[in-house]
């Protein structure tokens, strides 16, 4: 199971993420319909020229935000791309910022 912190990127787009909230279901996360491999802060690994983006996964998604699925898993982009976040065939989607009380 992914754990919390882990850094992930994108084999076919700029795409990376942190994991801010793990779940099960994070096993099977996917940028552009394509699973998401570890990010090695060493080096950045070259992106398999035989991958590509999946058109129906190619959304793109947005840098600082967060995105969760149904089972409570949250990732953090830390580099925006092309792709659509999602696990497995579902798209994750983007949480929305909790409304701050009013200082009236």
């Amino acid at each position: 199971m992914i754990k919390n912190g882990t850094r992930l990127q994108s084999q076919v787009c700029d795409t990376q993420v942190i994991v801010v909230r793990s779940a099960e279901s994070l096993d099977d996360l996917r940028a552009g319909g394509v699973p998401m491999v570890p990010l090695d802060s060493k080096d950045d690994p070259a992106k398999s020229s035989e991958l590509t983006i999946d058109p129906e996964f190619s959304d793109g998604n947005v840098m600082g935000k967060r995105y969760v699925d149904e089972n409570g898993a949250e990732v953090l982009v830390t580099k925006a791309g092309a792709g659509t976040l999602s696990v497995g065939a579902t798209a994750l989607t983007l949480k929305e910022a909790k409304p701050l009380p009013a200082s009236d």
